[in-house]
């Protein structure tokens, strides 16, 4: 064992005496401790070469040949907030200590869009380039991107890689750098239904995404709980439906302040409206739109499922989901689409009969597809697109060819469904490995961390139908008080695993980058849960 030790010490050595380090689609990093970059970028390149940099002379700007200015607010706010992560703090030392700044070996970060429209103004979305190149040299480091959303990548990476000193000041090594995510759609589930979660907290987690690289917050708004979200064309929805009819809704202008503050960060906000099934809360606030349960011949006061067969409830969708279609920008809205109880319906003597003038028989699979089609239908009226989860795709709805299906059922083997969605020339996103709200005593990280999209037998052709996943936290059991530690940096495996290279996948290289990278959203104000034991170098002290 000591002999070995002495060979990888001499590899070391070489290694940092030639210059650069080299990672490609695996290869192990932990030459340089300070190299902590999650996710891992696609190519990368570092040296041994050194610089200083200090707040009072290091600046980000528009390179001369960008396409984008000062007129850009959306490069304008990533500039101060990552200058911010940079050097909030040693400003802050300064001021108290009032001793002269040193000057910055490296002058300037220059963020260069190349592409004629940086997509200032614009929302991100499925197809959106998110690739970038970063070049650090003396006297200026440069971000090249097509467009904003790979500058904000480039602009995530650049301040990893600037780390202290035994003495405090901020170095970077020389570096070049070329990466793109593996999948377009990254994702984080939150629901606010089961709890409220405050704005603050939502918007905080937003931060926490952008700084591990994901791009959509998929936003499950309402569900049986309560109903929180503040329609303007059915107000007693969430007078009625929510916990609380003033402090448990999110008002337009919080849905606007939440999108506004994601699409500044690259990030993507999908609303899911899930019906037929989890809709309790909808049927306070809006009469006959849940089917009526019976007991024997007479009705037992309980309700269950959206009622399909009324003329009624598709009139108030229709409205509902045109609302929704102007409130929400993304091209895509989630439809649920899960786990209906059919007990209710069998009830009901009027779906009774229904069931026997559509020719269903007693299969109410039928009758729920007879209800998801004509939800579809009202939907593209509005020219949105929709995902939905693997049900729908499983009792044979009828789907639009641009439809997302998403896969969270463990049994049969989720890999089975993937392959089964994907032969039928699907988008698939994968879920089932990433329910976060599922714990563990222990490092479960790790098997989050070995769950891949595209981990099933099909052809290369299928593959490419993956777009990506989710990491879903379910809120039964959480809420403002543990939601974000619990999430992250359990969540930061999921979003290592959608953006870097497939072959990334050394768990003792992950976990050295992932300590610190955990250590790093400690420093940043977000209450990530330790790995293991160890210590940060500057540890949580509350907000």
């Amino acid at each position: 064992m000591y002999c070995m030790l002495k060979l990888a010490s001499l590899f070391v050595a070489i290694a940092v005496s030639h210059g650069w380090l080299f990672s490609d689609s695996g290869k192990k990093l932990n030459v340089l401790e300070e190299i902590s970059l999650w996710p891992l970028p696609q190519k990368f390149q570092s040296s041994a070469v050194s610089f200083q940099l200090n707040a009072n002379s290091f600046q980000i700007v528009h390179a001369k040949e960008s396409s984008a200015g000062p007129s850009c607010s959306l490069l304008q706010d990533a500039f101060r907030r990552y200058f911010e992560y940079i050097f909030g703090e040693e400003v802050r030392k300064q001021d108290k200590s009032r001793k002269k700044a040193f000057n910055s070996d490296l002058v300037e970060l220059q963020v260069w869009i190349s592409s004629a429209d940086p997509e200032c103004e614009g929302y991100p979305n499925l197809q959106s380039d998110e690739s970038y190149e970063l070049s650090v040299d003396q006297p200026s480091a440069v971000l090249k991107a097509p467009n904003v959303w790979g500058a904000l990548r480039g602009l995530e990476t650049f301040s990893q890689l600037i780390y202290e000193d035994d003495y405090g000041a901020n170095n970077i090594n020389k570096t070049v750098i070329s990466d793109f995510p593996r999948f377009a759609h990254r994702g984080v589930l939150l629901d606010t239904s089961r709890h409220y979660l405050p704005l603050k907290v939502i918007l905080s987690n937003l931060e926490a995404m952008a700084i591990n690289k994901f791009n959509v917050f998929h936003w499950h708004i309402v569900d049986d709980s309560s109903f929180p979200f503040l329609s303007r064309t059915f107000p007693e929805l969430s007078q009625k439906g929510a916990y609380h009819p003033f402090t448990h809704v999110y008002t337009p202008s919080d849905v606007k302040k939440v999108i506004e503050f994601a699409r500044m960060r690259g990030i993507r906000v999908i609303p899911e409206f899930d019906t037929p099934g989890h809709t309790q809360s909808w049927g306070n606030g809006q009469k006959d739109l849940l089917t009526p349960c019976y007991s024997g011949s007479t009705p037992s006061g309980t309700f269950g499922p959206v009622n399909p067969i009324l003329n009624s409830t598709y009139e108030f969708m229709a409205q509902f989901f045109k609302e929704i279609s102007t409130v929400f920008p993304d091209a895509y809205v989630h439809l649920g689409g899960d786990e209906v109880d059919f007990s209710c319906w069998k009830s009901n003597p009027d779906i009774q009969r229904f069931m026997e003038q559509q020719s269903f028989g007693t299969d109410y699979s039928k009758l729920e597809s007879f209800y998801i089609q004509r939800l579809l239908d009202i939907v593209t009226t509005t020219k949105k697109g929709y995902m939905v989860w693997q049900e729908v795709f499983d009792n044979g709805v009828k789907l639009k060819a641009d439809t997302q299906i998403h896969v969270w059922k463990e049994r049969p083997q989720y890999q089975d469904e993937m392959a089964r969605v994907t032969a039928a020339g699907f988008n698939a996103l994968l879920s089932t490995p990433w329910y976060l709200n599922r714990i563990s005593y222990g490092q479960d990280w790790m098997n989050i961390y070995k769950a891949d999209p595209q981990n099933f037998t099909g052809t290369d052709e299928q593959k490419k139908l993956v777009i990506g996943g989710e990491a879903c936290l379910w809120g039964e059991y959480v809420d403002a008080t543990n939601l974000t530690p619990r999430l992250w940096p359990r969540a930061s495996a999921v979003a290592e695993r959608l953006w870097s290279d497939a072959k990334v996948t050394d768990l003792g290289n992950a976990y050295e980058r992932l300590a610190q990278h955990r250590c790093r959203m400690v420093k940043r104000g977000i209450p990530a849960e330790p790995l293991f034991v160890g210590h940060c170098r500057h540890e949580y002290n509350g907000p």
